[in-house]
């Protein structure tokens, strides 16, 4: 029977580099010899690819807060019953592009959403899934909007105003606080390589477990 596998997120706001860092911590991880499934949410499935295509799009501006946390939902749903769990239960590695705690930056501390409302659905939806290890990718709003202001027209969550991002850059770093044991922080201000060298450095330990 193989042994469980692991589940790797990584979380940050906009322009933080996760794109840059997902290619990188990939490829250690495939030359490693790990067996890797990359994700993302939303999306990752069908169904989770058709509502980010929803929740994202600027032609849909008037989605409201608790509508955006419950599409959320049943794309993580769907993708942790579809994808990540068969493949972790396969002794397969994955690699998630935002899992929930996303939904408790954006949708809870951006959007105003009860922090209890979110962990009843993270309860229910989620089966009982949780990271082995969360990357975030912390560095200040100002300089993560300039990045991301080069790549094109704003999506419906990019678009929001520097306040909306300032409350998800609090609630990344409470929870980090607050889960220290799970979360590594990484100073996204850095060069893309020493980033990347500090994520390698946080797997570490997730390699000694699987052994």
């Amino acid at each position: 029977m193989n042994q469980r596998g692991r589940f790797i997120t990584l979380e940050g706001g906009e322009g933080a580099g996760k794109s840059t860092l997902l290619a990188g911590l990939r490829d250690h991880l495939l030359q490693r010899g790990v067996n890797l499934l990359q994700v993302r949410e939303p999306g990752g499935t069908g169904l989770g690819e058709a509502i980010r295509s929803i929740v994202l799009d600027p032609a849909h501006p008037h989605i409201s807060p608790e509508s955006e946390l419950l599409l959320m939902f049943a794309a993580r749903a769907q993708l942790v019953r579809e994808r990540i769990l068969p493949a972790l239960d396969a002794g397969q590695w994955v690699l998630c592009d935002r899992y929930v705690d996303a939904s408790y930056a954006y949708q809870g501390a951006g959007r105003g959403q009860p922090a209890e409302r979110i962990a009843e659905l993270e309860r229910w939806a989620c089966a009982g899934l949780k990271a082995d290890l969360t990357l975030l990718l912390d560095l200040p709003v100002a300089t993560g909007r300039a990045r991301a202001a080069g790549r094109g027209e704003a999506d419906r969550i990019e678009a929001e105003a520097d306040a909306f991002f300032e409350r998800v850059r609090e609630a990344y770093r409470s929870r980090a606080e607050a889960e220290p044991r799970r979360f590594r922080v990484i100073d996204a201000s850095q060069s893309a390589d020493n980033v990347l060298q500090a994520a390698i450095a946080a797997t570490a330990d997730l390699f000694e477990t699987a052994a």
